[in-house]
Formats: structure tokens, sequence, C-alpha cells
């Protein structure tokens, strides 16, 4: 499929990963309707700059994804959609896990019925590596099993089995993207990198984090948009669940070692508690396998982890970009 000039809709378009799958839609003539998330300010997130509001392709929709009416309206017209609106914060799936059963799996039943009902060309479901859990081995691919070591991956594991049902029963034109775990501008400090380097460029010499010896396979947010844009465009990904991974592990010691030397060597790390996973919900180990997706696309990562760790570290240093992050807090 060649999405250049189709209507395409992205929803948690003003997200981390959204916005910038958005924007890189725009740049390759899609004609992008945003669906961001309702609120009284009206912000659009990160696609609220002046740029943004001028661009004649793109159309940004307030709703909410756990609005089925509102869903069915904001498809409408579109050929192919991207859906990324989730909760995903492992922590406060903990606290909150009805919610996320709320946003994640009925969000995405909201997704799946209108693109049933509306003909959509192509929908891409966004998963996630933690359904996975701890790998049983290493590199993890497409048919390793399933294990809900969070609330919060057990809701993507029940909305990537919606979408895989609604293929199956209603020939509805699914591809289930199952990204690693990306990082880079914009990312919110739920994560573990925007958490260092917002207290390393805050000035703290002891820097809070929780465990450091789980691994991850780490993906710079312009190879994930990337990714995407490779799956939705790969006629035989249609009905096909696809890792968006390097197939190279660091654990977070090795990152925050790495972040520490580029921005404050004499900073030092202190184990922090609260930020600890309870030890079975923890995954220890993520690296995925990736040549499902370059067997269906071609596609392959373009930035080393040192080259994505210095374009996020130099985004943060703006104190522009960081004037929302409040790293004396711990965010769940």
């Amino acid at each position: 499929m060649e999405l250049k000039d189709k209507k395409v809709l992205v929803t948690g378009a003003g997200g981390f990963i959204g916005s910038h799958l958005t924007e890189m839609l725009l740049q390759r003539g899609c004609r992008v309707r945003a669906l961001v998330r309702y609120n009284s300010k009206n912000s659009w997130g990160w696609l609220d700059d002046p740029a943004r509001r001028a661009d004649p392709n793109l159309e940004v929709v307030a709703g909410d994804i756990r609005d089925a009416s509102g869903v069915m309206e904001t498809m409408k017209g579109c050929d192919v959609v991207f859906h990324l609106a989730a909760l995903i914060g492992i922590p406060f799936s903990y606290h909150s896990p009805d919610t996320y059963v709320d946003t994640n799996i009925r969000g995405t039943l909201n997704v799946l019925q209108a693109a049933r009902q509306l003909n959509a060309e192509r929908v891409v479901i966004t998963s996630t590596s933690e359904v996975y859990g701890t790998a049983q081995y290493v590199p993890i691919d497409e048919t390793h099993p399933f294990q809900g070591q969070s609330p919060y991956s057990a809701t993507k594991i029940g909305a990537d089995r919606l979408a895989e049902s609604f293929h199956r029963s209603f020939n509805v034109p699914v591809i289930i993207a199952r990204p690693f775990n990306t990082y880079g501008p914009r990312q919110s400090a739920r994560a573990i990198i925007p958490t260092l380097i917002t207290q390393l460029l805050a000035g703290r010499k002891r820097i809070q984090v929780g465990s450091l010896e789980p691994t991850r396979d780490f993906n710079f947010v312009l190879d994930t948009a990337a990714g995407f844009i490779a799956l939705a465009s790969a006629d035989r990904a249609v009905g096909q669940e696809v890792n968006i991974a390097t197939g190279e592990e660091y654990s977070i010691r090795q990152v925050a070692e790495m972040l520490i030397q580029e921005i404050d060597p004499e900073a030092a790390l202190i184990g922090d508690e609260v930020r600890v996973r309870p030890a079975a919900s923890e995954v220890m180990r993520l690296c995925g396998a990736n040549a499902k997706i370059a067997s269906l696309t071609g596609w392959r990562p373009t930035h080393t982890l040192r080259q994505g760790l210095l374009a996020t570290v130099e985004w943060f240093r703006n104190p522009e970009n960081r004037a929302g992050y409040k790293s004396d807090i711990y965010n769940i």
C-alpha cells in the first residue's frame, strides 16, 4: 500500500510516539487526522506548536478513545488507522487497573468496531514488548509465549488478541506492531531515560533509580515511527504481529552510566525502593528478534543506542523542552 495522499488517522497523536509518527506521515505526503485526548485547555500535546497548527494537511480532533461514538465519528473518511492511544505506565497500572482495561482494551475494541463498519483499508494496532514478560529465550521472536506480568501488559495482551479476532472473524485488515522499548525526545518522565536525564540536567548528584539489572532492547523513536509506516505499507504484514526491535540489549545500569558520563561524571546512582517493581512483576530481560519485520518490509534501525541517547540529551538540554518535567517527583 502506498500511504502518500491517504487520509490517515493517528490516535494518541499528541503523545510521545504518536507526535513523531504524525510528523513523519505528514513529511511523507499523508493527510493526517490526529486524535488527541480532550482537555479544557484545548492542548494538542506535543503537536501544539504554530507550525503544526498552520499545516493544511493536519486536522486535530479532541476526543476520548473510550467513547465508541466519538471514535466512530473521528474515523469516518479515513483510509488507514494507526492506533496508539493507551495508558502505558506500568507502576500506575498497579494503582488503577480498571482504567487500563477501559482505555487499552475497550479503546481498542472501539477502533476495531469502527474499522469494521467503515471498511478501513489498514489498521495498525500498537502492542508492546511487555506482552512477552521476562524472556524465556532470546532474541524474542513473535512465537514467544505471552506473560501478563503487570496489569498493563495484561491489557495489551487482551487488546492484541481482540485485534487478531477481528482479523480472523471479520477480515479487518489488522497489523499488530510490537515495538520494544522506545525512547527519545518528548518521552514522559514515567520512563527510565527521561527520568535519568532530567535529574542529571537539574544538577542532582544522587540520581534515584529502581532496578538496575533488567535489560531492554531500546528503539530510538524515529526508528519506531519508521517501523510503523513500513508495516502499514506492507501488504504481506496484514494479519501478522510483528516486532519492531534492534536485536541488542543493554541493562538499565549500562544506560545510566552512559548518561552520567555524558552529562555529569560526578553523579552517582542511588537505589529508591519506591521505584522497584514487585519481584514477580519485573521483566528482567527483553531482547527482540527483528527478522520478521526485515523480511516483510526491509526495515532496520538506523540509530545506535549512543546516537539516540545523544540526540535525546541534546533535546532535553533546551530548558523550554524540559520545562514541564518535574525531576524532583517520582512519576508513576
